[in-house]
């Protein structure tokens, strides 16, 4: 092509590019509603990452390397018991909420949106009870200086559940901001304006006394989140009966528990696993080196935030061209901000890490490790979300099954042997597996291509064989 013409092309396209970024803030079709969406989340999850990787840098400064590996260790706990009790109605809620409203069964929504989440406050409020008294019978078997963070770290369980579901509810609706911002945002303010609080009061600054912060901070996160969801709600659903379907909930919900479940064991069962064999200081380090090099994940997170409940609504209308369309352009929105990310935090990478303080510099070769399965995840896009969303949750639990168990194994087998670096590598093996198997899923069920590499040259619409 002329130089000229190039020139011509490419003012043409900057002339373009205001208009469009007023048909996206409009929303004024479907893609646009849609990447509006996306841009909303990603914004958000940018400056949730941004606050808890302060909190993060914080809490190590004031409690050191040893105090804030207990911590880890203990938050861990809430993240994996948490994620349990809410039994998968929180991703549930992302697929009936737009199939509730699209078909008009208002009467079962209202009692999906009150009646789960009393369920997962009660099932939370049991399972806090009954970890508090294992404390109690056999606290002597742990290290004494967990026991007491533990058990203050069970309290949050029952609100963290209920965030959980809220936070689905709030993406089900397409509400970012009601469904990211309190849970990711004003929890670790909270967390950190408690903390200083209690350093100002003269408290310690420990293990303990930042699982007592951490508790005003889920509760009142998400009460906030609660009070939000409730006036928006009310504004958009009119007063009504209420029908309860708890086995179909809890049958819909069940594979998405695995995948809610197992997606957690993926990203915490190497903390869990390394206690038994390092240090809280090492597992300190192994924890900020992780958290640094998983800044990259908001990505998926948030596109996966935008268009779930756009891909429920799409297969309710049967309108597979568009939902294809919705695929390809989120597989491109999660990949090359992935990638450029990552090149950014490995270039700062142990200056990052040396913002945590003396010897976290050491964990700079598990970023360069856990890396690699981070891109290859981003590189199948939102196949979970898609696979999830469209029926074939299931076939995501397989895989996430599958992905969890080799963390598992290649954990217990690798770190005694390797460490950090082993720890490292099983994780990243398991990343990788996993997504290479929804990506696999993803052609073989829905016969669309979710892979990067499928959709480099390909038109949009043009990508999956079930819109021929």
């Amino acid at each position: 092509m002329p130089l000229q013409a190039q020139i011509g092309s490419l003012s043409l396209i900057m002339r373009d590019i205001p208009m469009r970024m007023i048909e996206i803030a409009r929303g004024s079709s479907d893609r646009a509603r849609t990447q509006r969406d996306a841009l909303l989340a990603f914004s958000i999850r940018v400056a949730s990452a941004g606050m808890l990787y302060l909190t993060q840098i914080l809490l190590a400064r004031w409690m050191g390397s040893f105090d804030y590996g207990i911590y880890v260790f203990v938050w861990t706990w809430v993240l994996v018991l948490g994620g349990l009790c809410d039994v998968g109605l929180g991703v549930t809620a992302i697929r009936l909420i737009p199939e509730y409203r699209e078909r008009g069964q208002l009467a079962l929504l209202r009692g999906f949106l009150l009646g789960a989440r009393l369920f997962g406050f009660a099932l939370g409020s049991v399972v806090a009870a009954a970890g508090m008294l294992a404390l109690w019978l056999y606290g002597d078997a742990l290290a004494h200086y967990t026991v007491l963070p533990l058990f203050l770290a069970l309290i949050c369980i029952p609100l963290f559940t209920v965030a959980d579901f809220q936070d689905g509810i709030g993406r089900g609706q397409a509400w970012m901001i009601s469904a990211l911002l309190p849970p990711y945002v004003l929890r670790p303010l909270l967390v950190l304006l408690a903390m200083a609080g209690a350093g100002l009061a003269g408290f310690e600054m420990s293990a303990t006394t930042a699982a007592a912060a951490a508790i005003a901070a889920t509760w009142s996160a998400a009460l906030v989140q609660m009070a939000i969801l409730h006036v928006k709600l009310r504004r958009v659903l009119p007063d009504g009966p209420r029908e309860y379907d708890f086995k179909g909930w809890l049958i819909t919900a069940f594979p998405l528990l695995v995948i809610s479940f197992c997606e957690i064991l993926l990203q915490n069962a190497d903390v869990l696993i390394i206690s038994r064999y390092l240090d809280p200081a090492q597992i300190g380090i192994y924890f900020a080196a992780a958290k640094t090099m998983s800044l990259i994940m908001f990505v998926h997170y948030a596109v996966g935030s935008a268009v779930a409940n756009r891909y429920s609504a799409l297969n309710a209308r049967g309108d597979k061209l568009a939902l294809a369309r919705l695929v390809r352009d989120a597989g491109h929105w999660t990949f090359w901000p992935s990638l450029a990310g990552a090149i950014i935090i490995l270039a700062l990478g142990k200056s990052l890490l040396s913002l945590f303080g003396v010897g976290f510099t050491d964990g700079y070769p598990v970023m360069l490790i856990l890396v690699m399965g981070f891109l290859v995840r981003a590189s199948i896009g939102t196949a979970e979300f898609l696979l999830s969303m469209l029926g074939e949750q299931r076939r995501c639990a397989l895989a996430l099954v599958i992905g969890a168990t080799l963390s598992i194994v290649l954990n217990f087998t690798l770190t005694p042997m390797f460490g950090l670096l082993g720890a490292a590598t099983a994780t990243a093996t398991a990343v990788t597996v996993t997504a290479l198997l929804n990506c696999w899923f993803a052609w073989r069920r829905l016969g669309i291509a979710v892979g990067i590499w499928s959709n480099l040259s390909m038109p949009a619409g043009h990508n999956d064989r079930s819109a021929e």
